[in-house]
């Protein structure tokens, strides 16, 4: 199914669902940390391990599940990994009795993002036009705030009424939702001789900007995973917490559709684009060093939300097109940066809260997501060279046609 600009909502559909059904796990916890660490009884450095396991496990699995999705199949994949985010919501809502439970639930749901979003990338950059890839990424993007949303309704609605397992209890409905949507394309890539990447953009401009979104990763996933817990330190009741949270999470979805949407409308500049927003994220961020002034903290948490969150879809949209050979295979180099920060920041936040304070962790997450910033000017300049180096050795010369055209 089809708009009338050709745009597949079915792949566009299951993507989101996908996507959101992988990083339930995660944001849940965030959202419940609260009532779970008391029923489980553990402090603010295992929540940061907890959620750290689920990086780590996304991590490593981050590339072998992106070229497992080129020889399996987006829809394939995304089915896959949300099979397993789908089980490890269902250990935590019945059979976690202790902290070293629920900390294999989050390792076997951070296997299941990996699949489930590489697949999801594979899909969007299979079935969707190039001149609405941008909108489709973001809306894709997008379905990680709407997990931190459910995350922040969960508190009052949930974990104040009736307890919060029946959170990640009704949860697992979404994969119903999922096996409903998702394409089923019947795809099986081109199995190409040699290395599945050939003729896409070299690996060292991709490492570097895996590094710059490993610390946007670590930033933006810390504030997903601690606000909750900061807001009510700093004086907020947690009803009133997990509401700012939901409201700050919709920021996040507008903030990843809209800069999707202005990426079609766009020739280039899109790395540039994501720097940008990762800068006014950072400094949003930083109001939330001062967050016992309840303004502060939530005009902080929108536009870090907003922002800091706004660039992720965008991030993601750029990479796939420099690399359409593998879309799969090279996000999941990059998002292996995006997963290891997930993996680190929540760690270090976690300890930097326990060990200090708030204010001091908050600060370390913005100055991170800054330097993430300009370490993704940094990569989008070697990515530049990358495209001149290719065609000096092509024709003997770099054309400023193709320069020009880095970001698009």
């Amino acid at each position: 199914m089809a708009d009338s600009d050709g745009l597949p909502v079915r792949s566009i559909t299951g993507a989101v669902v996908a996507t959101t059904v992988g990083v339930l796990p995660l944001f849940l916890l965030g959202g419940l940390a609260v009532f779970v660490g008391e029923e489980l009884r553990f402090g603010d450095a295992e929540l940061g391990a907890a959620v750290g396991a689920y990086y780590l496990s996304s991590a490593v699995s981050s590339v072998p599940a992106g070229r497992l999705a080129e020889r399996i199949g987006g829809d394939r994949a995304m089915l896959l990994g949300g099979a397993a985010s789908t089980l490890a919501l269902l250990i935590v809502a019945i059979l976690a009795r202790d902290w070293a439970g629920l900390l294999l639930a989050m390792l076997l749901g951070g296997l299941g993002n990996a699949l489930a979003q590489l697949g999801a990338n594979l899909a969007l950059a299979r079935t969707v036009p190039k001149h609405r890839q941008g909108l489709a990424f973001g809306l894709k993007q997008a379905a990680i705030p709407v997990a931190t949303l459910l995350g922040g309704l969960a508190v009052p609605l949930v974990g104040l009424t009736v307890g919060w397992r029946w959170a990640f209890a009704v949860a697992p409905v979404l994969f119903l939702v999922l096996l409903s949507v998702a394409p089923r394309s019947g795809e099986h890539p081109v199995r190409r001789p040699g290395s599945l990447r050939a003729g896409d953009v070299s690996l060292a401009p991709l490492a570097v900007l895996a590094l710059a979104a490993a610390l946007g990763s670590a930033s933006v996933n810390a504030l997903g995973a601690f606000f909750v817990k900061s807001a009510v330190s700093s004086g907020l009741d947690v009803g009133s917490s997990g509401l700012v949270l939901a409201v700050a999470s919709v920021t996040g979805i507008v903030g990843r559709v809209w800069s999707g949407h202005r990426a079609d409308q766009r020739e280039g500049g899109h790395l540039a684009q994501v720097a940008l927003l990762m800068i006014v994220g950072g400094m949003a961020m930083g109001l939330l060093v001062f967050s016992e002034v309840h303004v502060l903290l939530v005009l902080g948490s929108v536009v870090a939300f907003g922002a800091g969150w706004g660039w992720n879809g965008l991030f993601t949209y750029a990479i796939v097109r420099r690399n359409p050979n593998a879309p799969a295979a090279a996000t999941g180099i990059t998002q292996l940066g995006l997963f290891a920060g997930g993996m680190v920041g929540p760690l270090v936040f976690g300890a930097t809260a326990e060990a200090s304070s708030f204010a001091a962790a908050w600060l370390g997450a913005a100055v991170a997501l800054m330097v993430g910033a300009v370490l993704i000017l940094v990569g989008r300049r070697m990515l530049l060279q990358d495209v001149a180096v290719r065609e000096a050795a092509a024709s003997g010369a770099a054309s400023p046609e193709t320069v020009a055209a880095l970001d698009r």
